[in-house]
């Protein structure tokens, strides 16, 4: 079974472990033409790149992206391109302690009862480094975007940090850069900063946070009913990120609490064109892309790896407290958003070319 690979006609496999030598992803299906090169998917590694400040894990790592296959004379070719990235600052004693223990909260125990081993050295496939072979996809995806939809704008940025929430009003995507939250609201991230450095040094715990990706520009059309849905396919992807447990389109689980009359976007046509009143679909109707704004959430748990001893299990069954080390992200949401960002546009490639592939471009006409 391919359990590691991801997509329809741009598909993506990952392989690799958080202490193995090497992680990386092997793409197919990308179309042949499309300009591609390190130097074009290195920055998105960079956003994600552990290290980068007080509020990240201090794990060292460059995740340098090196194309292996696929490219010839700074184009693709339109057979496999092959990632790699090299981990180069594993600590795997920081480990030896939870050799023959269960983490609570992490997958220790459900691969154990899988597959009877697991690779205990930070989680192996189930660690959120995973996610930097997604984010080097991600990136050869931007280039098909780039090429064949340029008025896609994929944007990322973190909404909430625990019960913490940035103010609406105050959003400003300008103040995404400036801090180290990804956050649009400049007052809620300095609170955040405070907040999150007592919650490490003196609390000795993690937070979870909730992540919002918006896709502008996206053509309408695409998406298919009925299980080749727009926004099942984001869900998949978003759900499959490590350490997510909570995904919405639009309003989401809002939206159980409004009326029709409050839910339904309402339409207009005006200058040749079709307006919205609103878009609480979050830019997928039946499936299918409207044209608006795509928005997605999704909430990521807080990491269990935390200083605080947790009551678990031994492999023989007999009881332990777990106190683990290492280094860890307190909010591993943080870099969960250049994750959410790779995957909207790993998800709309695809459906690119699957829309490409079944109706040549073809549109209803209004007017």
């Amino acid at each position: 079974m391919s359990l590691n690979t991801f997509g329809h006609l741009f598909r993506f496999t990952t392989w690799g472990e958080s202490h193995g030598p090497a992680l990386g992803a092997v793409v197919d299906g990308c179309p042949p033409g499309v300009p591609l090169s390190e130097a074009l998917i290195q920055p998105w590694l960079d956003k994600r790149r552990p290290g980068q400040n007080r509020n990240t894990t201090q794990r060292q790592e460059a995740d340098a992206v090196r194309i292996l296959s696929g490219v010839f004379d700074g184009l693709t070719t339109g057979t496999s391109i092959s990632l790699l990235i090299e981990n180069t600052d594993q600590r795997s004693k920081d480990y030896g302690d939870i050799a023959q223990t269960f983490r609570p909260g992490h997958a220790d125990l459900t691969y154990h009862l899988k597959y009877g081993v697991r690779d205990y050295r930070g989680g192996g496939r189930s660690s959120a480094r995973e996610t930097a072979a997604r984010v080097a996809a991600g990136g050869v995806a931007r280039q098909v975007l780039a090429t064949l939809a340029p008025e896609v704008r994929i944007t990322g940025y973190m909404v909430q940090m625990g019960e913490k929430r940035i103010d609406r009003d105050r959003f400003d995507l300008t103040e995404v850069g400036r801090n180290d939250f990804w956050c649009p609201d400049a007052v809620a991230a300095a609170e955040w900063d405070d907040y999150l450095a007592w919650l490490r040094k003196d609390d000795h715990n993690s937070v979870g946070a909730m992540i919002e990706v918006v896709a502008s520009g996206v053509p309408a059309g695409l998406g298919a009913p009925i299980y080749g849905k727009l926004d099942s396919d984001l869900a998949s992807a978003m759900m499959s990120i490590n350490a997510v447990k909570g995904v919405e389109i639009g309003e989401g689980m809002a939206a159980a609490a409004l009326t029709g009359r409050e839910n339904a976007d309402e339409l207009f046509y005006e200058d040749g064109q079709i307006r919205y009143g609103s878009n609480k679909a979050g830019g997928v109707l039946g499936g299918i892309a409207t044209g608006q704004d795509v928005v997605v959430r999704f909430a990521v748990k807080p990491t269990s790896s935390i200083l605080s001893p947790r009551r678990s299990i031994r492999m023989d069954g007999t009881p332990t407290e777990v106190v683990t080390k290492g280094r860890h992200d307190p909010c591993v949401g943080i870099r969960a958003v250049p994750v959410g960002e790779a995957m909207m546009a790993l998800v709309l490639a695809d459906h690119l070319l699957l829309d490409r592939g079944q109706t040549g471009g073809l549109r209803g006409r209004i007017g």
